[in-house]
């Protein structure tokens, strides 16, 4: 539950605030070899290239007839677009391009891209065969003037642009030696309206802000949207019926269920890693204590109780661990215990109140909100409480989510704005490096709030 809904969640428990934080159908698409690797690539640095980008030239891809030019102009600048963003990648200036596209993809003058300082050079040809599509990709290392990856992909003619999210992906591990997370996709929370009165619906976008799509009509306030573990399921909490609960949404059929008619509230999902089960927050009395369901059975088994409110629970990416946060020391902090409810103890120590805790999937880290003196912050800590890092602070801020490789973290950030339309704020999406560089603004035609990554799709 996010901070901003304290006001709603107290008027219904009658205690402090609680804070936890349409079907695309995509098919797969089958990557295949489809040419000999060459020499051994050229593998940078991570924290290198966050210093110095890797200078990489992605002209535009041949093709087989008119349209697929067309349709290869729009995957390259998909997967430059991509690169660019990640803020470790220097696409040369086209204008500087000597070698023509169509040359290029039948054999590479190095010369001629080393001369305007590529480093890394991508080619590529699409062929269309009624709506079917064809991409053959390679990757090259200009210096020693090696092939350090080819690749074919096909797929309908409608999904170029995964195409070219799959392809940035190879692009960024063969030069980086880290999986990507450009074939991914991100649910939130789609806000408009008075402050006093927002609708709040969930809806799903590809990670650079692209094929937005709306989930709920609003009818019902949908908050904390989670990924299962194979992207096609989302849990979240929903006001339906005047009472928020935990439902489970069905990216494939469209179809949306409670998880379960248990006693109090439910709120603040998050599946397990195996995806058999969905920990939570629920409500009893004055309380709120942490429990897991069962989703074969629909089974609980209670992980915490006592006094205080224990919300925004997550799984280690092992599963053998469970972060969430509590004020049941008197103020509102983060806690680690076993997978199984013991072992509890308390990992944040710094100045002022903690929450919204996320684990990375690298399981190295774990994210957080933090708010102290007014000020709101987004930062990282170690599993152990140690090392504690602010990455980024503002007027309101929160809600981080790791992409799958846990490099990068997306959150939403408020703005005070006196032209917003009735309600003073506006609340768009953010993403920034775990090293706390390249943050930017991803747009979203709303508000957009508590988003969540998906796992890699492929």
């Amino acid at each position: 539950m996010t901070w901003k809904d304290e006001a709603a969640i107290r008027r219904l428990s009658r205690r402090a605030a609680l804070f936890g934080g349409a079907a695309l159908g995509l098919p797969l698409i089958g990557g295949l070899p489809a040419f000999a690797q060459g020499g051994p690539s050229s593998v940078v640095d991570i924290t290198k290239a966050r210093t110095d980008p890797i200078p990489i030239a992605v002209p535009n891809f041949a093709g087989n007839s008119g349209e697929a030019q067309r349709v290869g102009q729009n995957i390259a600048g998909v997967v430059l677009n991509n690169l660019r963003n990640s803020g470790l990648f220097r696409p040369v200036d086209r204008a500087a391009y000597i070698q023509t596209a169509e040359a290029a993809a039948q054999t590479p003058r190095f010369q001629d891209w080393r001369v305007i300082g590529a480093q890394a050079l991508t080619t590529g040809r699409a062929e269309l065969s009624g709506d079917r599509l064809r991409v053959e990709f390679r990757l090259w290392d200009v210096l020693p003037e090696a092939q350090i990856q080819g690749t074919a992909f096909t797929a309908p003619a409608a999904n170029w642009r995964r195409i070219a999210h799959l392809i940035s992906d190879v692009i960024y591990e063969r030069l980086l030696g880290e999986k990507g997370y450009f074939d991914t996709r991100v649910v939130y929370v789609a806000e408009t309206g008075p402050r006093d009165r927002r609708t709040r619906r969930l809806a799903i976008m590809d990670q650079d802000g692209e094929n937005q799509r709306y989930l709920t009509d609003g009818s019902a306030a949908a908050l904390t949207p989670r990924f299962h573990p194979n992207a096609q399921q989302i849990a979240f909490m929903s006001y339906a019926r005047g009472e928020p609960r935990v439902y489970l949404f069905n990216l494939d059929s469209g179809r949306q269920e409670v998880l379960g008619t248990f006693a109090g509230m439910t709120l603040s999902p998050r599946f397990s890693p195996d995806g058999r089960s969905v920990v939570l927050s629920s409500t009893r009395g004055n309380d709120a204590n942490i429990y897991v369901v069962d989703l074969g059975s629909r089974r609980e088994r209670q992980l915490t109780s006592g006094g205080g409110l224990d919300v925004s629970p997550c799984f280690s990416p092992d599963g053998s661990q469970i972060v969430f946060n509590s004020d049941r020391g008197g103020d509102q902090q983060i806690y680690v215990m076993d997978a199984g409810g013991g072992g509890i103890r308390r990992i944040s120590f710094g100045r002022g109140r903690y929450a919204t805790p996320v684990w990375s999937p690298r399981g190295d880290l774990i994210a957080f909100t933090r708010i102290s003196g007014g000020q709101f912050a987004i930062g990282v800590m170690r599993p152990d409480g140690s090392g504690e890092r602010i990455l980024s602070e503002g007027w309101g801020m929160e809600g981080p989510t790791f992409a799958p490789n846990g490099r990068v973290m997306m959150y939403f950030r408020e703005t005070p704005a006196r032209d917003a339309r009735g309600g003073g704020y506006s609340a768009r999406l953010s993403s920034i490096d775990i090293a706390g560089f390249n943050e930017r603004q991803i747009v979203t035609p709303t508000d957009a709030s508590d988003p969540a990554w998906s796992p890699l799709l492929a």
